[in-house]
């Protein structure tokens, strides 16, 4: 009984520990992500077209092609700087044959900072300061 305990338990570890060093992030293109926190910041060259085609919409006040677009973004997980309730508002960032609105999103704070996020707001990259356009 002892040598089948221990088999699964050697078994399962193994497991674990092919995920973990498999797991490598990839931003949307498939191409190796940088390790950013919230506080890292990317040129808006350096992202997806469609990153710099919402912001435009953003700079112009629309119209955006989601609904959701403009919605209050509450900043549940912590990792943008810490304001108000409303300061900060979410848009939309199409992914290329997503059949509904994808994880791709823009946050922008009403001082015009602005945040990435291509994978649901696990991280975010920001593209620019409060101020800049």
């Amino acid at each position: 009984m002892r040598r089948p305990a221990w088999t699964l338990l050697l078994l399962v570890a193994a497991v674990l520990a092919l995920l973990v060093l498999q797991r490598v992030d990839t931003d949307d293109g498939g191409n190796p992500a940088p390790q950013a926190s919230a506080t890292s910041q990317t040129a808006p060259s350096g992202l997806p077209a469609e990153v710099q085609e919402t912001l435009d919409l953003v700079d112009r006040g629309g119209p955006f092609p989601y609904r959701r677009d403009g919605v209050v973004f509450m900043n549940r997980e912590g990792l943008l700087p810490s304001h108000e309730r409303g300061y900060w508002h979410e848009y939309t960032v199409p992914t290329p044959g997503a059949q509904d609105r994808g994880a791709r999103r823009l946050v922008v704070g009403r001082g015009g900072e602005a945040y990435y996020t291509g994978d649901h707001y696990r991280t975010f990259r920001k593209i620019r300061g409060p101020g800049e356009s």
